[in-house]
């Protein structure tokens, strides 16, 4: 009994799978695809630490263990160095996370292009002065001098791709905006899957059906 559960979300979730590979097929090729994506300017890194939660991600292979409640949480070890805990909730219903560390690679420009690494996981070690880690876009919460409230990031071909947001359950509302943020940055929104959390969404969808 104990395996049939973590089976079935498997399944619903390879459903979903096929449903954002069928919606990005039939969608028109993004606005901005022929340009990397680009970092925000002047990131101010203080504000970026703490806690962020996922709403909706490009699905990546080592990702695809956590079944919800998937967040982040950034400290400062040196002016260019964050560490990097990542924890979830598995399809086991386990405590599921690896922890690593980014390094920003431009520190005299934005901020808001890191290389972040996690042992074990293939094209994250040594991966030197590229960034794999692009803060395209943030935005303030209620305090303008506080923690940023809302954050979009990716590599830069946007292969990869994060929405992540402070509140650990945002309205559908929320969602939608975020969605159309996704797209003015280039990304195609039906690539992105929601991110199942616990007291909000527990689907799969594609982001481009919100």
């Amino acid at each position: 009994m104990h395996t049939q559960r973590p089976v079935r979300i498997l399944v619903v979730l390879a459903t979903a799978l096929l449903a954002a590979m069928t919606s990005l097929l039939s969608m028109p090729a993004p606005a901005r695809a022929d340009t990397t994506l680009q970092p925000v300017k002047n990131l101010d890194v203080e504000r970026y630490l703490g806690t962020w939660w996922q709403q909706a991600t490009i699905p990546a292979f080592y990702g695809i263990r956590c079944a919800k409640d998937t967040n982040a949480t950034y400290t400062l070890i040196n002016p260019t160095t964050v560490g990097v805990d990542n924890k979830c909730t598995s399809f086991t219903g386990q405590p599921d996370g690896i922890k690593g560390k980014a390094t920003v690679v431009d520190p005299k420009k934005s901020n808001a292009a890191l290389a972040v690494s996690f042992p074990g996981i293939p094209n994250t070690i040594n991966t030197g002065s590229f960034p794999n880690y692009v803060i395209a876009w943030v935005a303030d919460g209620k305090d303008p001098k506080g923690p940023y409230e809302y954050a979009i990031v990716g590599d830069p071909y946007r292969l990869s791709g994060f929405v992540l947001s402070r509140q650990k359950v945002v309205s559908n509302e929320q969602l939608h905006m975020l969605r159309l943020k996704t797209e003015s940055l280039g990304f195609n929104s039906c690539t992105f899957l929601i991110s199942p959390i616990t007291g909000g969404r527990s689907d799969y969808s594609p982001l481009c059906t919100v």
